[in-house]
């Protein structure tokens, strides 16, 4: 589990306990039983340690032995010393003796192998199950239910209503990540002590976790959370998951590791010729930015009318004339492809040959908030889930989901990315939700624009630290095809490349910046030349006899 439990390995114990599970599997098959506590993917865990690992409470096995933890210990003990005032008559050991009669149940949830004995394995669950049922009982008064009993006052300082304690939402955070989960059956069982039948216990438990989900759901706009059902969700971690992405079951199941699309796009990829030169570029980029501000004027009224007598000439016969041919690729891509894809961009075509094909890394490929606005997009809210996420051609309107951004939410955006990516055969539907976020928001100006339409909710110090959340999230460990979001990007980007001074753009960058060792020669030739004319002059007194002719 960690480096100082596998210090203290005990091999009899393991080998016992490896004799004892393959027996009782033969009375009762816990194997279909799928694992749904993971260790969270080592390429997402080196981006940032902090959104995986607990910093203020252990919740099951795979961080509990962790010194710098023991504080919370107590609070735990607190919050099963509670729980144990409920059950009258009974004793807390009457709890963890049930539990630990499901403990290859418990161990079957977990991707790792627990070397812990079936007695403390019962007691970590109970305590912990305790503490979190604690929690939940603040988010059962939000929805107006009745509670088991009050917070306890020795864990008061920790948790309050409206959730601004620092401690409160450190906690939090913990709650949700992908390695500190607990299985929700467990807490299910806890509550059959409590209530009468067990349709009343999942009713309590259910408003309880769906209270929970509201506060920590970045989607707190949405006008309607989808009935997810206690007793077909794993841990809390899942059930927040399937309140907010749609039921990935009518996707396509085409997934493809990002390794294997790397090393096909590095094969495909065409060297450059030259390196380019800097400065070359950097005064021809400044020259076209004020050609940019010229065309926003009266220019463009000047220029619209001839470009569209250029589009509409013969080209076709044009281009057979002797010594036009070479310009037949930067006049068509300038004036006559202004409808269709450039042959040579990274852009995704999803036709329906191709719609089930692995993607490719361009795939991803959007411009960013700043560039689709001067563009003309505008970009406008809705209060529902990802799902909603749609652009509209005949508005120019791109349609985003309103998110809130807080202190908990990249952890809690993080940990569902890596779940996701551990338990989903389908497609990544959420993590295509935040690449696409990751694409159009490049810097702080993108999500100032999109806070400023009311799609991005800020609770944090500023629009910078919104572009910073996003940009952190491009790592992934596979690539997928989600048919709804790939249309949306293709929609944009075909509107985009198809405006009249982005193409213009894109031909400066591709037939002028792109050839500067032409245009090197040529300067080259004329400085040559001015030094033959200089040298000629000196020779014949060219100044002279240009003064005696004017006079």
């Amino acid at each position: 589990m960690n480096s100082s439990s596998s210090l203290n390995f005990d091999e009899h114990r393991w080998v016992i306990q490896i004799r004892r599970t393959l027996d009782e599997e033969l009375e009762e098959d816990y194997t279909e039983i799928p694992v749904s506590i993971f260790n969270v993917p080592k390429t997402l865990m080196a981006s940032n340690p902090d959104s995986y690992i607990p910093q203020e409470v252990a919740l099951g096995p795979y961080h509990h032995w962790r010194p710098e933890l023991y504080e919370m210990e107590r609070y735990k003990l607190a919050a099963a010393k509670s729980i144990q005032k409920q059950l009258h008559c009974l004793k807390f050991q009457h709890i963890v003796d049930q539990l630990t009669k499901l403990e290859p149940r418990i161990r079957a949830c977990y991707h790792m192998y627990l070397d812990i004995d079936d007695e403390t394995l019962g007691w970590m669950m109970a305590i912990d199950a305790s503490f979190l049922l604690q929690l939940f009982q603040i988010y059962a008064v939000k929805e107006d239910h009745k509670t088991l009993t009050r917070v306890c006052s020795r864990m008061s300082h920790l948790f309050d209503i409206a959730g601004r304690k620092s401690a409160h939402n450190a906690i939090l955070r913990d709650m949700v990540m992908l390695e500190n989960q607990i299985p929700l059956f467990l807490l299910r069982k806890m509550f059959e002590f409590h209530f009468s039948t067990l349709e009343l216990s999942d009713g309590i438990l259910h408003s309880m976790l769906m209270g929970l989900c509201k506060e920590l759901s970045p989607f707190k706009m949405m006008e309607e959370l989808p009935n997810v059902q206690v007793s077909e969700r794993a841990h809390l971690l899942d059930f927040l998951y399937h309140t907010i992405v749609p039921n990935s079951e009518d996707q396509p199941r085409q997934v493809t590791e990002a390794e294997d699309q790397l090393m096909r796009v590095k094969e495909g990829e065409e060297k450059p010729l030259v390196k380019k030169s800097i400065y070359v570029e950097q005064f021809l980029g400044e020259i076209w930015k004020l050609l940019s501000k010229l065309y926003e004027g009266p220019v463009r009224v000047l220029i619209s009318k001839p470009v569209e007598v250029i589009s509409n000439l013969p080209w076709n016969v044009i281009f057979k004339l002797p010594g036009l041919r070479v310009l037949k690729q930067p006049i068509e891509f300038l004036f006559i492809s202004q409808d269709k894809e450039p042959q040579n961009e990274s852009l995704p075509k999803y036709s329906n040959s191709n719609i089930h094909k692995p993607p490719l890394l361009e795939e991803i490929t959007i411009p960013s908030v700043s560039k689709l606005s001067k563009a003309g997009v505008r970009f406008l809210p809705t209060h529902g889930s990802i799902s909603t996420i749609s652009f509209d051609p005949k508005t120019v309107t791109l349609y985003l989901p309103t998110v809130s951004l807080d202190v908990n939410t990249e952890v809690i955006l993080r940990n569902l990315v890596a779940y996701e990516a551990c338990s989903a055969s389908g497609p990544l539907v959420f993590t295509r939700y935040t690449e696409l976020m990751n694409g159009i928001i490049d810097d702080e100006e993108d999500a100032k624009l999109l806070r400023e339409r009311g799609i991005v909710l800020n609770h944090l110090k500023s629009d910078g630290e919104v572009a910073n959340l996003w940009n952190g999230m491009s790592k992934s460990i596979r690539l997928t095809k989600v048919p709804s979001f790939d249309k949306v990007i293709e929609d944009v980007n075909k509107y985009y490349n198809g405006r009249w001074k982005v193409r213009a753009g894109k031909f400066m960058k591709r037939y002028v910046f792109g050839s500067w060792q032409c245009l090197t020669f040529l300067a080259t030739i004329l400085l040559l030349l001015l030094t033959a004319l200089q040298a000629f002059c000196s020779v014949h007194s060219c100044a002279r006899n240009v003064t005696n002719i004017i006079d």
